[in-house]
């Protein structure tokens, strides 16, 4: 069997010293609380938000869960208008809450849904918009809140890329009515498995706590019919740790990009995407676009050429939500109302990219490609 240590994968989690971790697991030992809105799980919302900019989040136990409870606590219902080219839990969630997916097409630069798609979209069913921030690049959210405005619906950011993303200093999950992050192992920032739901006040924080414990309000209340989506003092205590180390491991992906950029700036046929301005990304993956006139190969050609080199990328939007079985019969899911989000998601590589990628890989990586 092969030594998954000679594999150089698409990403790998963020760890902290696991010396430094073995105190938290001896406190949580001599507590005896495991669950249920422990003093971890109190003490890493108030960090995320404080870190975030955010006054209110609350925590959960995956990154899908929060997507599903910002559905329900805003009472959406019929129709929302969203992106086929994003991972399947942002609209697997849709269908999760009886909610019927409208997709419209997205901006052919940076992979986001395109805002002036959107109103053509629009129906006397529609109740609200989810974008995703794809790549962890910014949605063009004040064009959103526009239209969004004008019609009356509700605004939920698919946020699971962009920790920490900020624009000119403001966080980019204050955009939007609600927002959800993920903090799968994959992710810049990670609990394991873990994930966010961030608000603007205090009653809708209310309102999430009680939905992600089954509807409790009390040791005898039920006021909703709710679902445990309860982060545990473990998970929570690795994640309070993990703060220390993230912004170092932000700024070695950032590196990791730079390095991408300049070797691959000449290469015919790759092209990827660049820093926005006034942004502060996370540089959560690297995706490269690849035009098989100019390069003389597919994607999917240099794809596995790339894993025979042990060089394991993924092919990151692909294929899009609308082509899955579930979603392929809708009308908004044909091939014609979605030219820009095929064409990413039928030429897009996401190298490896991570705080602890060797230089040697990354020079091997950029070798394979442009020979």
């Amino acid at each position: 069997m092969q030594d998954i240590t000679d594999k150089i994968t698409v990403t790998q989690p963020l760890l902290p010293p696991l010396e430094e971790f073995i105190p938290y697991l001896e406190e949580i030992w001599q507590r005896k609380w495991l669950t249920n809105n422990g003093h971890y799980h109190q003490k890493l919302e108030q960090a995320l938000a404080e870190y975030l900019k955010m006054p209110y989040l609350s925590l959960f136990t995956n990154g899908t869960l929060p997507i599903i409870v910002a559905l329900q606590a805003l009472r959406i219902t019929g129709e929302v208008i969203t992106t086929p080219y994003s991972f399947v839990a942002t609209t697997h969630s849709l269908w999760w809450n009886g909610i019927k997916p409208v997709f419209v097409d997205v901006d052919p630069m940076m992979g986001n849904l395109d805002p002036e798609k959107i109103e053509a979209a629009i129906t006397p069913k529609t109740t609200a918009i989810m974008p995703v921030h794809v790549y962890g690049n910014p949605c063009d959210t004040e064009r959103i809140k526009e239209i969004a405005d004008i019609y009356g619906l509700k605004v939920i950011y698919d946020a699971a890329h962009a920790f920490g993303v900020e624009i000119d200093g403001k966080s980019i999950l204050e955009a939007g009515d609600m927002a959800t992050l993920s903090f799968h192992a994959t992710k810049t920032y990670n609990t394991m498995e873990g994930g966010a739901l961030v608000c603007h006040d205090a009653e809708t924080k209310k309102r999430i706590d009680y939905l992600k414990n089954f509807g409790f309000a009390g040791e005898t209340t039920v006021i909703a019919p709710g679902i445990n989506g309860k982060m545990d003092e473990v998970r929570a205590a690795f994640g309070l740790l993990q703060l220390k180390y993230v912004d170092a491991a932000i700024l070695q992906r950032k590196q990791v990009a730079e390095s991408y950029r300049k070797e691959l700036s000449s290469a015919p046929g790759i092209s990827f995407m660049l820093d926005m301005q006034n942004v502060r990304h996370n540089y959560s993956y690297f995706p490269i676009f690849v035009d098989e006139a100019a390069y003389g190969m597919t994607r999917d050609e240099l794809y596995f050429k790339l894993q025979e080199e042990n060089i394991f990328g993924r092919r990151y939007f692909y294929p899009l939500i609308s082509n899955f079985p579930t979603y392929r019969g809708l009308p908004s899911a044909k091939k014609e109302n979605l030219p820009n989000a095929h064409k990413l998601a039928d030429s897009v590589i996401c190298l490896p990219i991570h705080h602890d990628i060797k230089q040697s890989d990354i020079e091997k990586i950029i070798n394979h490609i442009i020979k």
